[in-house]
C-alpha cells in the first residue's frame, strides 16, 4: 500500500520535469527598434505549445517614425499564441503560431504645432511563422514573421489596419 501511494505522489513529478519551457528573447527587434520583446513558451505536447510574450515600447509594425522628433509611441503589448510545429523531434522546425495581441498606451506626434494623441488601445488577431532552430536541447534560435490585423478605429484612421512584425528570438529550454 505504501509503495502505490509514493508511486501516486511522485508520478506528477515526473510528468513535471519532463514538461519543457522556453524563455526567449527577440534580439533583432531590441537590437533595430528599442523594442524589448520576452516571452515564455510552454510545451504542451512534442509539437504544439503555449506562448505569452510581452513588448516594452511596441510600436506599431515597422514605422520609420523616430523618436524625439516631434513623433512618439508610449506603447506596450501583450500576445498569447498557440504554437503548431510541423516536425514533433524536439519542438523544433518550420512552426505556425495564430495569436491574439492586445496593445495599450498613445502615440503622439505635432501636427501644425498642435499635439496629437492617438489612443493605440487595441485587439490585434493574426498568425505567424517560423523555423526554430535547436542546440543541444536548451539554446534556440528562431527567425520569425507575423502579420496581424488591428480592430481599433482610431489606429486604423492614422496607421493601416495591417500589422507586420518580424524578428530573430534566442531561447533557453528547460
Amino acid at each position: 500500500m505504501k509503495k502505490l501511494f509514493y508511486i501516486t505522489l511522485l508520478l506528477p513529478l515526473a510528468a513535471i520535469s519532463q514538461t519543457k519551457n522556453e524563455v526567449k528573447l527577440n534580439i533583432l527587434n531590441t537590437i533595430v527598434l528599442g523594442s524589448v520583446e520576452v516571452g515564455y513558451e510552454r510545451f504542451i505536447a512534442s509539437d504544439q505549445s503555449i506562448g505569452i510574450e510581452v513588448f516594452i515600447n511596441d510600436r506599431f509594425s515597422y514605422s520609420e517614425e523616430k523618436p524625439r522628433r516631434g513623433k512618439e509611441f508610449n506603447t506596450n503589448s501583450v500576445m498569447l499564441s498557440y504554437n503548431f510545429y510541423f516536425s514533433e523531434e524536439r519542438s523544433s522546425g518550420y512552426y505556425i503560431s495564430p495569436f491574439f495581441k492586445y496593445r495599450f498606451g498613445n502615440h503622439e506626434e505635432v501636427k501644425d504645432g498642435i499635439k496629437v494623441k492617438t489612443d493605440m488601445d487595441s485587439p490585434i488577431l493574426g498568425l505567424g511563422a517560423g523555423y526554430k532552430w535547436i542546440w543541444r536541447d536548451k539554446f534556440t534560435v528562431a527567425p520569425y514573421a507575423n502579420i496581424g490585423r488591428n480592430f481599433s478605429n482610431d489606429v486604423n484612421d492614422r496607421f493601416s489596419a495591417v500589422e507586420i512584425n518580424a524578428g530573430i528570438g534566442i531561447g533557453y529550454r528547460f
